[in-house]
């Protein structure tokens, strides 16, 4: 087909489209402190992090909510859509190219028919090409921006399931310890239902005043009245618990004996460098590849101000007969050229270059902030976590020592030297310790999950990092996205 000649010419239209207006990108330099208040070795952590608990119960909660979450699998979505748009910002940087019939057949009136056959047949089979040109950068720089989308949204989706794990992990820890809190209640029941029958007996007898037999029922009212609010409690967080894993309703199925939270092995996690760290969290990098698109969309304005060159070619076969419809003497064809050059818009292309800035300075921000915040929510992670191990051992002495104490003051009452009040203090002071020790317990944990969540999760390698910005339009040698100025 003759038409074929325009392919060439349409090739070596595409090799001289090398032009771009997009500023170029420059790492930007942010005062990063050179460690973290406490510092470790770096190294990886593993993408199942969670499973470093050591609680198999556990790792089944968060492989269920990684299948059936259903905020994930709406970020899974936007990814989805994220691709497909890119998708179509790529395909513009090809030729288009579709095939056209057609057949007719067409009743003349007899005095406009002279000399032509009545009715008239027709047949025509064309391709056609269409091209703009892009000399100046506007379809590559939009197709950039589009991958740089995907790939924020991709880290977006990262950052759901990151947050959606940590959130099963303490909400799973909370879940125990209310376990205990409701198995330290409903002990403590059953001490004071018995110290209250012992009370009412020694009453009877004469033994003891009423006001020792009225403070007994009292603590025994005190305990009755609790227990129901940790079997509420633990009600609600079992139900926020199977939500989060993507069920309707059910049981958390696990020990019931409020022990389960002392098997929980707690981790060391490798801390290392800022400026390694912060660039892994999936927060800091969607912002940067936003950055990215944000700056290839600057370009794509600009260009607005050269003309479009596209480049049109149609050829094929028009015959009044089908039987010879596909010969060389039917064939036609057509190579065109346009030039489109906005001559009068009062301001427009100005006001979009202008948009296209404001939404980079405020991605520019938006990014500077994401690194800001990743800093301080290690240094509040760590801080967490050391404070929260202190705190759990403090609670750890005070239960064994006011344990003694009930123990003590229970022996000095039954020989008589002290008052039954001296005994339900300590048995009041036992039972708050031991609550606070159990939620001590639970916020130890889940300051290691949040040290996990704020390095990031699961570390991306250097490599990792490279391929994606290979990806998204970047230079091979680049570890990381940059920004420039205007």
């Amino acid at each position: 087909m003759k038409s074929l000649r325009v392919v060439p010419a349409l090739v070596c239209a595409g090799l001289f489209s090398a032009c771009s207006f997009a500023p170029k990108y420059h790492q930007p330099e942010l005062p990063m402190p050179k460690e973290f208040s406490v510092t470790a070795t770096d190294s990886t952590i593993s993408d199942t992090w969670w499973t470093s608990f050591n609680d198999a119960t556990l790792n089944a909660l968060v492989d269920e909510a990684l299948k059936n979450n259903q905020d994930l699998a709406a970020a899974a979505a936007r990814v989805e859509q994220a691709r497909a748009i890119a998708g179509v910002a790529k395909s513009a940087l090809y030729p288009e190219v579709f095939v056209t019939g057609n057949g007719s057949r067409t009743q003349l009136p007899d005095n406009t028919a002279v000399g032509r056959d009545n009715p008239a047949n027709f047949f025509s089979l064309l391709g056609n090409i269409s091209y703009e040109l892009d000399f100046w950068g506007k379809l590559r720089n939009a197709n950039k921006a589009a991958r740089n989308q995907m790939l924020s949204t991709e880290e977006g989706r990262r950052n759901v399931e990151l947050s959606m794990i940590s959130t099963v992990m303490t909400t799973y820890f909370d879940l125990l310890a209310i376990d205990r809190q409701l198995a330290v209640s409903r002990s403590t029941l059953d001490s004071r239902k018995e110290s209250a029958r012992l009370q009412r007996l020694r009453y009877e007898a004469g033994s003891i005043s009423q006001l020792d037999l009225s403070q007994a029922e009292a603590e025994l009212a005190a305990s009755e009245a609790a227990v129901p609010v940790f079997e509420r409690n633990q009600r609600q967080t079992e139900n926020a618990l199977t939500v989060l894993v993507g069920r309707i309703g059910g049981r958390i199925e696990r020990g019931q004996d409020g022990t389960a939270i002392d098997s929980i092995a707690a981790p060391e996690i490798p801390v290392g460098v800022p400026s390694t760290l912060i660039a892994r969290r999936p927060d800091v990098l969607g912002a940067e590849y936003a950055l990215i698109g944000a700056n290839a969309n600057i370009g794509t304005a600009r260009a607005n101000y050269l003309p479009s060159i596209g480049l049109t070619a149609f050829g094929g076969w028009e015959s009044t007969d089908l039987s010879q419809l596909i010969t060389k003497q039917t064939d036609v064809w057509q190579i065109s050229g346009n030039v489109l050059q906005n001559i009068f818009a009062p301001g427009r292309v100005q006001r979009q270059v202008d948009l296209s800035w404001g939404i980079y300075r405020e991605t520019l921000a938006n990014y500077i902030s994401a690194v800001q915040n990743g800093f301080a929510d290690v240094e509040n992670a760590l801080v967490a976590r050391r404070t929260n191990v202190l705190i759990r051992e403090a609670e750890d002495r005070e239960v064994a020592s006011r344990d003694t104490a009930r123990r003590l003051a229970q022996i000095r009452y039954d020989a008589g030297e002290s008052s039954y009040i001296e005994v339900l203090d300590a048995q009041r002071q036992l039972f708050q310790a031991q609550l606070l020790q159990s939620q001590a317990r639970s916020n130890e944990l889940g300051a290691f999950v949040q040290l996990y969540q704020a390095l990031g999760g699961g570390f991306q390698t250097d490599e990792m990092i490279k391929q994606r910005n290979r990806i998204a339009g970047e230079a091979p040698e680049a570890t990381r996205p940059g920004t420039q100025e205007r």
